[in-house]
C-alpha cells in the first residue's frame, strides 16, 4: 500500500475565487516508510486571481507575486501529476492520500486535475487525515490512562508535534515543509509497521 503524503498553499481559503499556488506530495511505502518518489511546484495565477488574495493565507505561506508569477501553469502542474502517479503505479486500493486536511487540499488539487479524470484514471477517492488517525489513538491511550485525549493536547498538526515531542512545522508555510512535517507527525502516532 502506497500513502500520498500530500500539501498544497493557496491564496485563500475560499476555492470559488481562490487558486493553488504550490503543491507538494511524497509516495511512501505505508508498511516501511520508504519514500519511493516525491514531486513539488509553485503553479502560476492570474494577476487577477492574485489581486483577490487573501492577506491572511498569503501572511502564513510567505508568498509574493514575483514568486508566484513564476510557477507553471496549473494544466502542465495537473499532466505532471498525472505522469508521476502513472509511473508510480498509483491507483484505487493500492493507494491512499493522506493530508493534514483533505477537505481542503481535495478541493484545490481538482483545480489541477479535474476529478472526473480523476475517476477515470482510477485514482485513490480515499484521502484521510492525520487530526482523525490522532484523535483516535489518543482516545485509546487517553482511556487506557496512557496519556492526554486530543481535545487536552489539540490536535492541529503543530500540537499533534508538540505532544509527540517534535518541532512545529517552519514559517512560512511551504507545501514540501508541510509534507516532511506531515511525515514525521504520522511517524509518531501511527508508525511504519515494518520500519528498519
Amino acid at each position: 500500500m502506497l500513502g500520498i503524503f500530500l500539501d498544497s498553499e493557496t491564496n485563500g481559503l475560499n476555492s470559488h475565487k481562490h487558486r493553488i499556488v504550490e503543491i507538494a506530495f511524497k509516495i511512501v511505502d505505508i508498511l516501511t516508510g520508504e519514500v519511493i518518489d516525491s514531486f513539488e511546484s509553485l503553479i502560476s495565477v492570474t494577476p487577477e486571481e492574485w489581486a483577490r488574495s487573501d492577506p491572511m493565507s498569503l501572511k502564513v505561506n510567505g508568498f509574493t507575486w514575483e514568486e508566484v508569477s513564476k510557477g507553471l501553469a496549473p494544466a502542465l502542474v495537473g499532466s505532471q501529476i498525472q505522469e508521476k502517479f502513472a509511473k508510480n503505479g498509483i491507483k484505487r486500493g493500492e493507494a491512499v492520500f493522506i493530508c493534514q486536511n483533505p477537505s481542503f487540499d481535495r478541493v484545490y488539487f481538482s483545480q489541477l486535475v479535474d476529478p472526473d479524470i480523476q475517476e477515470q484514471l482510477l485514482w485513490p477517492y480515499h484521502w484521510l487525515d492525520l487530526a482523525s488517525m490522532y484523535w483516535a489513538e489518543s482516545i485509546k491511550k487517553g482511556a487506557a490512562g496512557l496519556g492526554n485525549y486530543p481535545w487536552e493536547t489539540g490536535y492541529s498538526k503543530d500540537k499533534i508535534a508538540v505532544a509527540n515531542s517534535l518541532a512545529k512545522e517552519e514559517s512560512p508555510h511551504r507545501a514540501m515543509n508541510g509534507v516532511k512535517h506531515l511525515l514525521l507527525c504520522y511517524k509518531a502516532v501511527i508508525g511504519f509497521p515494518k520500519a528498519q
